[in-house]
């Protein structure tokens, strides 16, 4: 669902929830991403730092320099001013990941927790069945044949939440349960409709069915990329995966460990939410790859 108008819901002295709905929506997404834009352009007083999510964005403000009541009646006018949503362009940046699917690791992984914690179907089978695809490779076609939207980062730093861009691309699939207690570092997985890329050797809950040897935060920032910060994305950023071999892995962790590997990036786009829209209007939505 779609609220008519923004929730306000506070969140302690210091913090604020702004929902636009309840549902995991691109449209949704798009305008806490425009409002975030415009708050960082406006220089809105008072507000510290603002964090965009799949249906809501979440702002740290100084209440003593402005209200919550206050707070909110300025970010009633700043939506307002943003029209639609088909007016919103967005700086996006988009990275190209070598990513080797059905990978020995993560399938080690879901071997393991088959055995100690609880029995399942493979994960990359799981999802092809409960989404309709006729084999784990046609899994592969559909899942890497999107770019993926940046929609929010959280639970680990630098862990993005991601969409797929083309809703012919659209899987879904439930978390495990109960989760595993491990994950290797650069996993792909998913849960619900969203893809994330595991940052470290983590436990979790996706269904899991790639891995990726690109680091995407750096606590020593070894790499250009992270001059501006330790985690690689940003909110609006777009990730392709791009299907690779063990041998490709393996070449590419080498030039990580070394810190010669080279960023597969193209900076300084804008993202035209209207161009999207026309575009996924012009698509077979129901067909697969």
């Amino acid at each position: 669902m779609i609220y008519e108008q923004p929730r306000y819901l506070p969140g302690g002295d210091r913090y604020v929830l702004i929902e636009f709905g309840n549902e995991m929506n691109l449209e949704l997404n798009f305008k806490a991403q425009g409002l975030a834009t415009a708050i960082e352009e406006q220089k809105t007083k008072g507000i510290l730092e603002t964090a965009p999510c799949f249906a809501s964005m979440l702002i740290h403000y100084e209440p003593k320099e402005i209200s919550f009541t206050d707070l909110q009646l300025e970010m009633g006018r700043l939506i307002d001013s943003l029209g639609p949503s088909d007016n919103i362009e967005l700086e996006s940046r988009l990275f190209c990941f070598p990513t080797v699917y059905l990978d020995p690791w993560t399938k080690e992984c879901v071997a393991d927790y088959i055995e100690k914690i609880a029995k399942k179907t493979t994960d990359p089978e799981y999802v092809a069945e409960l989404n309709g695809l006729s084999s784990v490779e046609q899994f592969v076609r559909v899942h890497s044949g999107t770019e993926y939207w940046v929609a929010s980062l959280g639970f680990w730093p630098g862990l993005p939440f991601m969409m797929p861009l083309d809703p012919r691309c659209m899987l879904t699939a439930p978390k495990y349960n109960p989760p595993r207690t491990w994950t290797p570092k650069g996993t792909v997985g998913m849960g619900g409709a969203s893809t994330a890329i595991y940052p470290e050797h983590l436990p979790g809950g996706y269904q899991i069915f790639a891995r990726t040897p690109v680091p995407i935060w750096d606590t020593n920032k070894r790499f250009p990329v992270f001059e501006r910060s330790i985690c690689l994305f940003q909110p609006g950023d777009r990730v392709r995966f791009v299907p690779c071999s063990v041998e490709e892995f393996n070449e590419a962790e080498r030039q990580v460990e070394e810190g010669t590997y080279q960023y597969n990036l193209v900076e300084y786009q804008k993202f035209s939410v209207a161009q999207y829209k026309r575009w996924v209007e012009s698509l077979d939505t129901k067909a697969r790859f």
